[in-house]
């Protein structure tokens, strides 16, 4: 099949311009500082050594302005919350272990005090957390509690004027909580606040963890949870706390107050509905895990690519051994993964220009679609990010598995990323339940019961508005392999249909929950599931395509049109099941789409070390001696 032509050469530089978008100058500043020798990988670093040097790399990130871009100018920040993601994004290109530390003093903790706390807490503390005289917490997963946020056990209870947090059993002990075992001196602690004897809801409250002199304070136990698989440099423990008494200031009180006679208060009533605003606050985590998996993923693909033109093995009729990345299986390999990682980037790049502009005065509708769209492309970005790593490690044989190439590192790194911050099948379904329908006030709880019982009641009645286009299943099939496969109109077509089947179909499954809500919801979970998966890949390939038409570089315009066509190209192959099973592809056409993704890979093999170098990866983090003639 003939693929659309491109430039012999295209400058990697005019391709930066496009990637770096919006916020250029700041990645700009990040790469620059990344380069400094400050900066470098863990290779051989035993546990304690290595969170000593991501300590001494966070106090060098505090020495310039990006750690405060995120929180308001009355209180030295900058009031630039797209920037401050960037920034927590590029880290990713380095130690992973300095990104998640960052993310947890500047993002979870310092974040929980500026978005639930109010001018008191922002008063005394914001400024000592971005220059980091005060290191802290997020205190949020229980052994017993992950995902199920709603249901966590440690107590916060009103009386004498202060609260009383508690943890009343080992299934409410405070896991895997970042700066717990080493540094943090306070941690946002959520809780049940139960006042007057009523439980009112889960709730963030600020409790001191060490003394001056690094001792856990009366009440509090701490240990560490010790050697992980990854991320080493991050000082995880364990909390627990035993009757520990605060001040009734402690509680974050932007959503829900108690005065001094116990008497609890908040702008929104229903209990379920103020839980999740509350959450819905703290998304900036969530978007920064997976811009930082996109970063872990770019740089292993530099790290492969390179090596697949420097590698040699087997030799031609002639004599001449052929570089690994001439054979199509190893093409195969990384370019589809390749242009999908530029399509999440762009999708991720709109992810953060929304979530910068969007007004906390935005209807609550505008504020439930960027969370979904959040939860999704996290989804996404992190499960690709576990898959093209391992991917890279395998395409770089054995060399990929030593410590010093850095593969086994970034996969390591990078594995817990598809479950913390949000596992990522509960986030999937919390994109399919936006698509159903819009939230209701009563409907905020994620459990699989109250999932059902809701579909049970609403379903069907707002199915995928947002959908621009249902088109006849004939359009899709019409015309020639050539004419449709590198049209972006058919691909977007392609996509939409398939989502908007996707998404009808569940509706009418669930419709029939009324007698088993449970039962009915779990045996259609995988259908949810993949409602979530395709409507955020469609989300994907239109953020690709707006990209193009802001490239202003002709040639590097038409290099992103046939990367574009790589990846809707091998989406489509990835799931040719689904759409030679409902007809929307002949077996011949099925036939032909892996065709045209051969094809595709060897037209932009000459491209891919353009294609690499264009994420600007600093150097030395590409240091590794498999690279060495």
């Amino acid at each position: 099949m003939d693929v659309p032509e491109v430039p012999s050469k295209v400058d990697p530089d005019s391709l930066t311009a496009v990637l770096d978008g919006r916020w250029a100058e700041l990645r700009r500043g990040v790469r620059a500082q990344m380069a400094g020798t400050e900066f470098r990988d863990p290779i051989d670093l035993a546990t304690e050594p290595h969170r000593a040097q991501v300590l001494d790399q966070l106090r060098a990130l505090a020495a310039t302005d990006r750690p405060g871009l995120g929180f308001d100018p009355a209180y030295g920040g900058g009031g630039d919350v797209g920037g401050s993601v960037t920034s927590f994004e590029m880290l990713g290109y380095g130690d992973l272990s300095l990104m998640v530390k960052a993310g947890v003093q500047w993002g979870l903790f310092g974040g929980a005090v500026q978005l639930l706390g109010t001018e008191g807490h922002h008063e005394r503390y914001l400024r000592s957390i971005v220059n980091l005289d005060l290191l802290g917490c997020f205190a949020m997963t229980e052994h017993g509690h992950g995902s199920d946020v709603q249901h966590l056990r440690t107590t916060a209870t009103y009386e004498d004027g202060g609260f009383v947090v508690h943890t009343p059993d080992p299934m409410a002990q405070k896991e895997y909580i970042g700066n717990a075992a080493r540094d943090g001196r306070m941690a946002v602690v959520f809780a049940q606040l139960i006042t007057g004897g009523e439980s009112r809801g889960v709730h963030a409250f600020l409790v001191p963890i060490r003394d001056t002199e690094g001792n856990p304070l009366p009440g509090v136990s701490i240990e560490d949870c010790g050697p992980k698989a990854g991320l080493n440099g991050v000082d995880n423990g364990r909390l627990s706390f035993d009757h520990v008494r605060v001040p009734r200031e402690a509680l974050l009180n932007r959503f829900g107050d108690v005065d001094e006679n116990g008497t609890y208060s908040s702008p929104i009533e229903s209990d379920s509905r103020r839980f999740f605003t509350m959450l819905g606050t703290l998304i900036r985590g969530r978007v920064s895990v997976g811009g930082s998996a996109g970063s872990a993923t770019k740089r292993a693909l530099a790290l492969a690519i390179r090596y697949g033109e420097h590698r040699r093995q087997f030799a031609t009729p002639d004599g001449e051994e052929v570089v690994i990345l001439d054979y199509l299986a190893h093409q195969r390999k990384l370019l589809p993964a390749l242009a999908k990682t530029y399509a999440l980037h762009f999708a991720q790049e709109e992810l953060v220009s929304k979530l910068h502009d969007i007004d906390s005065s935005a209807p609550e509708e505008e504020q439930r679609e960027l969370e979904s769209r959040a939860a999704g492309l996290k989804a996404l970005n992190t499960w690709h990010a576990t898959a093209t790593i391992q991917a890279a490690r395998e395409a770089c044989g054995g060399a990929g598995y030593l410590a010093e190439n850095l593969l086994p590192g970034l996969k390591a790194d990078t594995d817990v990323f598809t479950t913390f911050e949000g596992d990522n099948t509960v986030l999937l379904q919390l994109v399919a339940k936006g698509l159903l329908t819009s939230y209701k006030q009563d409907f905020q709880d994620l459990s699989p019961l109250a999932t059902a019982r809701f579909f049970a009641e609403q379903v069907v009645s707002a199915v995928l508005e947002r959908t621009s286009a249902r088109k006849a299943v004939e359009a899709l099939t019409e015309g020639s392999d050539a004419e449709v496969f590198f049209r972006r109109e058919w691909q977007l077509r392609l996509f939409e249909d398939r989502e908007e089947h996707v998404v009808e179909g569940v509706a009418k499954r669930l419709r029939k929950a009324a007698s088993d809500p449970f039962g009915v919801f779990n045996s259609a979970q995988d259908h949810v599931l993949r409602a979530g998966r395709v409507h955020v890949e469609r989300l994907v390939l239109t953020a690709f395509a707006a990209a193009i038409e802001r490239c202003e570089d002709p040639d590097a315009r038409t290099l992103l049109e046939r990367v574009c066509d790589l990846y809707a190209l091998s989406a489509i192959e990835e799931d040719l099941a689904w759409f030679l099973g409902h007809g929307r592809l002949t077996a011949s056409r099925g036939k032909a789409v892996t065709a045209a993704v051969n094809g595709l890979c060897a037209q932009l093999r000459p491209h891919a070390r353009a294609l690499v170098d264009a994420f600007a990866i600093p150097e030395q983090f590409l240091a590794a001696p498999m690279l060495k003639s």
